[in-house]
């Protein structure tokens, strides 16, 4: 499942490409007609993310709500205006791979995503872009326009010139601005949305005053948004704190630490594309991070091997019927 930062990077592609635009909204499927119907012909207004959860402003009052769940992608086709501050347009974007290639001058993972390019200058490029957190395969050159659909498309989202094409969303709903600033107000705080310091004192808050393990709140969106498996683990690890430890019973000063570490990562995966956990990173060691998950985390897809701090051998278990990770030794 895509985590905060993925999300966040497809809302600013759309920021980019489709906001101040009249859209034509369509459901190749079948299984949004009656959405697409409302939305078509709009303006896009605003495009937003918060934690896993993304929202499109259409004139008119009228929202749509996408959350990618498990399986859901974004396929962008077109003359497609690529953010500063997310990938290149030669491959997926908000793709958070976690598996490695060799590296050369650039740094590409599996997906052909130039990490090191991630944050150049924007582009215009005729081609087509995976945004998701697991799917594959690139095509970067579009003959037909508009693109032919291909596979269960739920939705298409045109301008005269790019095209969004969303497919195996958890949820694609058409809501009014109450029921968005409703499920808004059941999600915990994003660093990246809303007052910093109110943020801040959400999350210490609903951490302090649960008995839950601690594994378990940070995986909890109505106490923190877009935090995952892989940054559960990492931000754990780097917070030395025990996954099982009771939520109340971390000090306030460790959680207030946590927070402001989980807004940097989590700027650094936007940034990035990739979830960077480990510090101090230079040269190679860098270029070999963005480029490898097994170069980039310190205990996450790491269960049998040694720690790298302490040499302890790295544990994985079930919290949740989610995989957990982490170190005994460091972590106690």
């Amino acid at each position: 499942m895509p985590e905060g930062h993925s999300v966040h990077r497809i809302a600013r592609q759309f920021a980019r490409n489709f906001v101040g635009r009249t859209v034509a909204v369509s459901s190749p499927q079948g299984r949004f007609a009656d959405g697409a119907a409302v939305l078509d012909g709009r303006e896009l207004v605003s495009a937003k993310a918060v934690g896993k959860q993304m929202f499109l402003e259409f004139s008119g009052d009228a929202w749509l709500r996408v959350h990618l769940g498990l399986y859901g992608a974004w396929d962008f086709a077109g003359e497609i205006e690529v953010d500063p501050t997310i990938a290149s347009a030669n491959g997926r974007m908000g793709q958070t791979n976690q598996r490695g290639t060799d590296i050369g001058d650039a740094v590409y993972d599996d997906a052909g995503e130039n990490s090191l390019a991630s944050i150049g200058a924007p582009r215009r490029a005729r081609g087509h872009v995976r945004m998701s957190e697991q799917t594959k395969g690139i095509d970067d050159e579009v003959i037909e326009w508009p693109p032919p659909v291909v596979g269960q498309v739920r939705a298409r989202l045109m301008t005269d010139a790019t095209c969004a094409d969303l497919r195996g969303p958890t949820a694609c709903a058409v809501e009014t601005p109450e029921q968005v600033a409703a499920v808004i107000d059941r999600l915990g705080p994003d660093p990246l949305v809303g007052d910093p310091a109110d943020n801040e004192r959400r999350f210490v808050a609903a951490v302090r005053r649960r008995g839950v393990a601690i594994g378990q709140l940070l995986m909890d969106q109505a106490v923190v948004s877009g935090i995952g498996n892989v940054y559960r683990a990492e931000m754990l690890f780097r917070a030395r704190l025990d996954p099982h430890a009771p939520g109340r019973a971390v000090q306030e000063e460790t959680l207030r630490a946590l927070w402001h570490d989980w807004e940097r990562l989590l700027r650094i995966g936007v940034e990035t594309g990739q979830m960077m956990t480990m510090d101090g990173l230079t040269g190679d060691a860098w270029r070999r991070a963005m480029a490898s998950r097994d170069d980039r985390h310190w205990v996450y897809h790491r269960a049998g091997l040694p720690c790298r701090v302490c040499g302890t051998e790295i544990v994985l278990e079930e919290m949740q019927a989610r995989k957990l990770y982490w170190c005994p030794g460091c972590q106690k």
